[in-house]
């Protein structure tokens, strides 16, 4: 249904309703008050239940709009790369240097030489990289990445146990669940789909129990969880594994469901009983592993396998590890084990958000479609790939972590093609990259270098080349999210300052000056139009225009595989055998042992047990902080009087080391050295330190990096399955 909204407003005042999505984990309903063309002040959802609110990025955004440092007009290098000094060139200059060295690199290097990447930004349906990948694509090419910064493990894990990414039920059917789990799961700050908060509130409310696994005590840990458990980073699989070890000895499964439903159960247990290598996953060898003592896993585990039905949300912060599928497969397989999946009030164990394709609830037309990559599309099958995973991120043969790897070393290194020219649009290469240094040095290798951004990102000072770009609030366009599931029409508030252009614009001012023919066949109200009219859910585009919102409206909540449990003779599960594999024989098949066909425990690279804890005793993750959604917006002065970008040190290690509460420290590896206050406190277990992403990396004449960019740390692998590795890292910490 549409949602009703009272559009009066005062005279001088118009009053626009708009969407707003950042890659943030969410989208939100915007009230733009506009007078005299310009964003006066922001207000959000206020009409039927269930309201999708803003956040603190969503009300800050009309300071981004008007940033002083907003770039405004197309930019040409005039210092060394890196230095950040350019000067102001006109549009058509910009396009005819760029459409020039397009031509010059393809025509001397091939069409592989261009590498293309692109990230989310202001994510959305039709303003977004796949205008610019169309263009590529249309004058013989480029090379592509595969990977994923956030999720490529639980995609690896999800492929191989269901044969879908379709992984997840709408956040109100939390609301049938006896048990809660939030597992490394913070969606008071990261979102996690608009309204999540709020349905978890309403499970307090009803006396549903919550309980957080996670080596920090985080804020929804202390909003929502009656029980924190706190956990080593990178060894949740060996706690899963063990809390399947009592579900079996105690008898405790759901054997019908297993016989049902499952495929592989047999050669679970023999590993998890010790049959396989004589070592049984008991509480205890996990307790030595993860730092959970055995009694409080046993007595976990006895209460997920009998509190039916139950939610264990797998959050994806575990996953971006070394070997980070295996906890997401051990997540999904105890999940089976408890007949927890298909049912109202359970959880596939799978992808922590509601399901967003077309088998849930979005249904919508196609945008502007690229034709096939011609460099990428007759390449050889990528080693340890899936099938049947079609979104754009597992195109290219080189992993997004190895990227900064594959520019420095190219064909010597045994990468595809050596790459000449680099493409960056929405996405802050370097600063969200492992090993910035390693990136710094892969940047200044190039001959040209393409970003279009809003702001002089990191990235952005390596450019030869810098486009201004619209943000959300000055172009037309869809996105979708939501709890329950809503679409969302991003109205244009205001102009775009200076000559910001949209991915559409661009797009189409590239590929005349390219000589391309039949780019786009539609404006962009066409496409919007088409786009809209594919819909089962939308009657009338012009009332969704004027609304900014659509809330679809479900008899109950979705669950995801319930027409598989209900009816499985007439839906069988899309994998190989049709059922759930615990035991996956396409894994078994790719013959690696560190991607084997059930769930293990795989210890990580650079664990506290890796003889590199000598010098570099504490291990980092890097989440996410309230006021920046991944590098977006830590610019922005209302939301960094928010919160200061610190490292956070347990009050043990900090005493350990002469630190206390505020005090600059220097934190540090083989890869980087960064400068940084410290943040003391008993929210983090001890040997564990937290630097959230998304600061923007700021060297200083020797090299040390004074922004806080966590990624001067981080090591530039992926995980076999493709997880990002972000969270499998050593690091010591000294007082200054």
């Amino acid at each position: 249904m549409s949602a009703h909204h009272d559009h009066r407003q005062p005279a001088s005042e118009e009053v626009i309703y708009s969407t707003h999505s950042s890659h943030c984990g969410g989208a939100c309903l915007l009230k733009v008050h506009v007078k005299d063309g310009v964003v006066a002040r922001i207000e959000t959802d206020d009409g039927a239940d269930p309201q999708f609110r803003a956040c603190v990025r969503g009300r800050a955004y009309r300071q981004r709009m008007y940033a002083p440092d907003r770039l405004l007009h197309p930019l040409k290098r005039v210092g060394q790369r890196g230095e950040g000094r350019f000067t102001r060139i006109s549009w058509e200059e910009a396009l005819d240097t760029l459409a020039r060295e397009l031509n010059r690199v393809r025509e001397t290097y091939g069409p592989a030489a261009i590498l293309f990447k692109w990230s989310g930004g202001d994510t959305s349906v039709l303003h977004n990289a796949m205008c610019h990948y169309k263009v590529l694509n249309m004058i013989g090419g480029c090379s592509d990445v595969w990977g994923t910064f956030s999720f490529d493990g639980g995609l690896f894990a999800e492929l191989a146990t269901y044969g879908t990414v379709d992984t997840g039920n709408t956040r109100d059917d939390l609301l049938n669940s006896r048990l809660i789990i939030m597992w490394g799961w913070n969606p008071s700050v990261t979102i996690q789909n608009t309204n999540t908060a709020w349905y978890l509130a309403q499970a307090g409310e009803a006396g549903i129990r919550i309980v957080s696994v996670d080596p920090r005590y985080t804020e929804s840990n202390a909003t929502f969880s009656q029980q924190w458990i706190p956990i080593v980073p990178g060894t949740d699989a060996a706690m899963l594994i063990a809390m399947a070890y009592v579900i079996i000895k105690e008898n405790l499964q759901d054997q019908a469901f297993l016989d049902t439903y499952t495929v592989g159960l047999n050669h679970f247990k023999h590993y998890v009983l010790g049959l396989e290598d004589g070592v049984a996953k008991t509480p205890a060898w996990a307790e030595a592993i993860t730092g959970v003592p055995a009694a409080t896993i046993a007595a976990f585990a006895r209460e997920y396998a009998t509190a039916t039905p139950a939610a264990l949300i797998a959050g994806i912060a575990p996953g971006r590890t070394a070997y980070g599928e295996q906890y997401h497969r051990a997540a999904m397989v105890l999940a089976a084990m408890t007949g927890n999946v298909g049912v109202h009030g359970g959880s596939s164990g799978g992808r922590s958000w509601p399901t967003a394709g077309p088998t849930a609830y979005f249904s919508l037309g196609r945008g502007p479609k690229s034709p096939r990559n011609p460099v990428e599309a007759d390449a050889p099958p990528r080693r340890n790939a899936l099938p049947a995973f079609g979104v754009a991120m597992r195109r290219g043969q080189v992993n997004t972590a190895k990227m900064s790897d594959a520019i420095l070393r190219g064909r010597a290194g045994g990468y595809p093609a050596d790459y000449k020219l680099l493409y960056l649009v929405d996405t802050d290469y370097p600063n969200q990259y492992l090993d910035v240094n390693k990136a710094v040095r892969a940047l200044k290798s190039l001959e040209f270098v393409v970003v279009f951004e809003q702001f002089t990102t990191p990235g952005a000072r390596f450019a030869d080349l810098v486009l201004p770009t619209c943000n959300s609030l000055e172009k037309n366009d869809i996105a979708l999210d939501g709890a329950t599931g809503f679409y969302g029409y991003m109205n244009k508030a205001a102009e775009p300052p200076g000559e910001a252009r949209s991915h559409l614009q661009i797009g189409m001012d590239l590929a005349a000056k390219l000589g391309v023919a039949d780019y786009s066949e539609h404006t962009e109200d066409g496409w919007l139009r088409e786009i809209v009219k594919g819909s089962r859910d939308i009657a009338d585009y012009d009332v969704f225009k004027k609304d900014g919102i659509h809330k679809l409206r479900m008899a109950e909540p979705f669950v995801a595989f319930k027409a598989q449990i209900e009816d499985p003779q007439n839906n069988p599960f899309p994998t190989p055998s049709g059922k759930i594999e615990i035991y996956s024989q396409r894994l078994a098949d790719m013959d690696d042992p560190r991607i084997p066909p059930i769930p293990r425990y795989i210890e990580t690279w650079e664990s506290r047990r890796d003889p590199l804890a000598a010098r570099y005793p504490l291990q980092l993750v890097t989440t996410h902080i309230m006021r920046r959604a991944h590098s977006q917006y830590d610019n922005l002065p209302w939301l960094r009087e928010l919160q200061t970008q610190a490292v956070s040190v347990n009050s043990a290690d900090a005493q350990a080391r002469g630190i206390n509460d505020g005090d600059m420290v220097r934190v540090f590896n083989d890869r980087g050295r960064m400068v940084i206050p410290a943040r003391v406190t008993e929210r983090i277990m001890p040997g564990v330190v937290d630097i959230p992403q998304g600061a923007w990396y700021d060297p200083d004449e020797n090299g040390v990096d004074r922004g806080g960019c966590c990624n001067v740390l981080t090591r530039d692998e992926h995980s076999p399955g493709g997880a990002f590795c972000s969270n499998t890292t050593l690091v010591q910490v000294e007082r200054i």
